[in-house]
């Protein structure tokens, strides 16, 4: 575990925010390329990356302090302040899903102003999306955050003592669910390039395939992650509970499962035929 690769005193360079540093370059130059062979405009992908990386750390900063409000209590600044009043710099603490939802709004609206296709836009973010949630994912295992719960497989990992993982379970062996999304992550990159090719005829498909697949793959891996109590969004009496990212992958599930199958239909209904994975009007190779 590595939270910190470099330490200038008060100016650190930690791992998770080099990882989505990285996440981000190379989601925003994959679909530049992609956005290029759709054919939109040659501002429109940077512009939205633009908005993706503003509104998406916001969203996942609100999230987080929505559900960690005892946290800042006495502290409110720190909410906005990157000189925490602990002596830090720089934002601990982001729920990811809060920023995929708050980026997406963002994307919608500003499509909509620009009159733009919103379907082939989404489209074009959704391997990039699925790779960059991966790797940024990889931060958070070099960070020991967003750690799972006890297992005796033999590829548990044991977190050292003064990481959070290494607190809640010291010395036991756990499911090392960041490391499970960055290979979920990967794969449904590739997946979703295969599908297109092979199976893609309308718009939509691509991202309709991704809230699908992540949605799915997403609430498996939170049953066995562990949640602090302030994730909890509805508590059961037998002892069971759903948290707030559980409920956002399963909408994600629906609402995917639902596009696809408005699209589908709408397509068979205008007498759309297969062509070899290809849209005939805007087709993405």
């Amino acid at each position: 575990m590595y939270p910190v690769l470099v330490d200038f005193g008060r100016f650190k360079l930690h791992s998770y925010g080099l990882m989505m540093f990285f996440a981000f370059v190379l989601g925003i130059w994959i679909a530049h390329q992609r956005g290029k062979r759709s054919g939109l405009a040659e501002n429109t992908v940077l512009d939205l990356s633009t908005l993706i990386i503003i509104f998406g750390l916001i969203g996942g900063r609100l999230l987080y302090v929505l559900t960690h409000l005892e946290e800042f209590r006495g502290r409110w600044l720190d909410i906005i302040n990157p000189f925490q009043s602990d002596g830090r710099v720089g934002f601990a603490g982001l729920v990811l899903l809060g920023g995929v939802v708050l980026g997406f709004v963002a994307v919608v609206v500003y499509i909509r102003r620009k009159r733009q296709d919103l379907l082939t836009v989404l489209d074009v973010f959704a391997p990039p999306l699925a790779l960059g949630i991966g790797i940024g994912r990889l931060g958070c295992y070099l960070n020991g955050c967003c750690f799972g719960l006890p297992t005796t497989l033999p590829w548990g990992v044991v977190f050292p003592r003064g990481s959070s993982a290494g607190y809640i379970f010291p010395g036991q062996h756990i499911h090392p669910t960041q490391l499970y999304e960055f290979l979920y992550g990967a794969a449904l990159f590739l997946l979703l390039l295969w599908a297109e090719k092979q199976f893609r005829t309308f718009k939509g498909f691509t991202w309709s395939i991704f809230l699908i697949g992540y949605g799915l793959l997403r609430f498996l891996n939170e049953l066995i992650r562990w949640h602090e109590s302030g994730l909890h969004l509805i508590d059961f009496a037998g002892g069971g509970f759903l948290t707030v990212s559980q409920a956002i992958s399963l909408a994600m599930l629906a609402a995917g499962s639902i596009l696809f199958i408005f699209l589908r239909r709408r397509e068979l209904g205008s007498g759309g035929t297969h062509a070899g994975g290809n849209v005939q009007a805007g087709s993405m190779q």
